[in-house]
Parts: C-alpha cells; sequence; structure tokens
C-alpha cells in the first residue's frame, strides 16, 4: 500500500509522462487490469487495450500539457481527485489549431501500488482566444472519445 507521498510522487511521475507525450511510461503506471472512463462514457478495461486506443490520441495530439491544479489523497482508501487543466491545439470547429483549455477532475484509485481506476470528468465549456465555447463531441475530439470494445 502507497504512503500519501508515494502517491503524489506517481502522480507527479504520470503527469510528467503525460506531458513528455511518453505512452509507455504513462502505461507503465496501470494496473494490468486498469479501468477506465472518459468524459463522453467511453469505458475500457486493461492496459493492453487502453494503450492501443490511446495510441493515436498520443501521435495525433502532440501539443497538449496538463497542468496539475489541486490533488486530494485518501491514503487509507488508496484513491485520489486530481484537478487538472489541459492546454492544446484545439480541434473545435471554427477554432482548429487555437490555444485551447480545459479543465477537469480524475477520480483515480490504486491497486498493487499502481493506477487501477481513472475516471475522467470535464468541464462542458472551453476557453479558446479568451472566450467560452461549448465542448463538442464526436470526431472532433479524437480517439479519446469514440467507444472501444474490449478485444
Amino acid at each position: 500500500m502507497f504512503t500519501r507521498d508515494q502517491i503524489r510522487n506517481t502522480l507527479t511521475e504520470w503527469n510528467n509522462a503525460w506531458n513528455a507525450h511518453d505512452l509507455d511510461r504513462v502505461m507503465d503506471l496501470f494496473h494490468e487490469d486498469i479501468v477506465f472512463e472518459n468524459w463522453t462514457g467511453a469505458r475500457l478495461q486493461g492496459n493492453a487495450l487502453l494503450k492501443k486506443a490511446w495510441g493515436p490520441w498520443f501521435s495525433s495530439h502532440g501539443g497538449f500539457y496538463f497542468s496539475t491544479e489541486d490533488i486530494f489523497v485518501d491514503e487509507k482508501e488508496q484513491k485520489v481527485l486530481f484537478q487538472w487543466s489541459l492546454e492544446w491545439p484545439s480541434n473545435e470547429k471554427g477554432y482548429k489549431g487555437k490555444l485551447e483549455k480545459r479543465r477537469g477532475v480524475d477520480v483515480i484509485h490504486f491497486r498493487d501500488n499502481k493506477i487501477s481506476h481513472k475516471f475522467t470528468y470535464c468541464k462542458t465549456t472551453l476557453e479558446i482566444e479568451d472566450k467560452l465555447v461549448k465542448l463538442t463531441t464526436g470526431e472532433n475530439q479524437g480517439s479519446l472519445a469514440v467507444r472501444y470494445e474490449k478485444e
């Protein structure tokens, strides 16, 4: 079981791996049986399947950067609320390529000193060019918005 400091250090390492756009390092921190749900309700289970689903997203969204806004750690339950902001080139209609800022929260569970569950929630309003823009779903969001079936 991780201590509070070990959980925080793992999340720092995890965020650094995301910002290095290093999918292998990100996946190394996930449990073999990771359960992931994104903001659209898409749900995947299993490290290999999640890596396959995220591969195209990592390769086509290289300009992303996550910042940690706040972290709440429940050491006893091995659970975390991870508040983040994301900056990246937008895919939103009419704003393609412009800097988009998105905020959200991940509910993260740890098991066997690995991230075993990651449930992502994000605001449905984005900031682009100092304007509030309603988030769309589907093809504009890349492969993370697509529902995947188990292999």
